[in-house]
């Protein structure tokens, strides 16, 4: 899949769909809180989804139940792969680095790093 970006109402519809992991319009909206969008609203985000390949469906008589098409993980790690890319000049540790600088607290850091020395750790034993 190429890169592409969602919008934040189209983020918005693609976080609840993956909430519900399949769902007809009205299923989509009620995920919505109060005062909830029209119909017609979300119907319009959910066909930009589909043409742009996020969303697929099934169709029941004259109702679409909507899928997404990508998962959760995938999307993040595309949406964080295009940060660093445009951001940082593609650079994992320039990324990274502006974590560090920023004011995380010592365990979050240590949390941080225990990840990342059990992902190092991890890359060694498969070799």
């Amino acid at each position: 899949m190429e890169k592409k970006e969602l919008t934040k109402a189209e983020e918005q519809v693609m976080q609840y769909l993956w909430s519900i992991r399949k769902g007809f319009l009205k299923d989509v909206v009620d995920q919505f809180p109060d005062p909830k969008p029209a119909y017609t609203t979300v119907s319009t985000v959910i066909r930009v989804l589909v043409k742009k390949g996020f969303i697929g469906y099934k169709t029941y008589g004259k109702s679409n139940e909507y899928h997404p098409l990508i998962s959760k993980k995938d999307y993040f790690q595309n949406h964080v792969k295009s940060i660093i890319d445009n951001f940082f000049g593609g650079s994992a540790p320039a990324f990274a680095s502006s974590f560090a600088n920023e004011q995380l607290k010592l365990s979050e850091l240590e949390e941080i790093r225990k990840l990342i020395d059990e992902k190092i750790n991890q890359i060694k034993s498969d070799r």
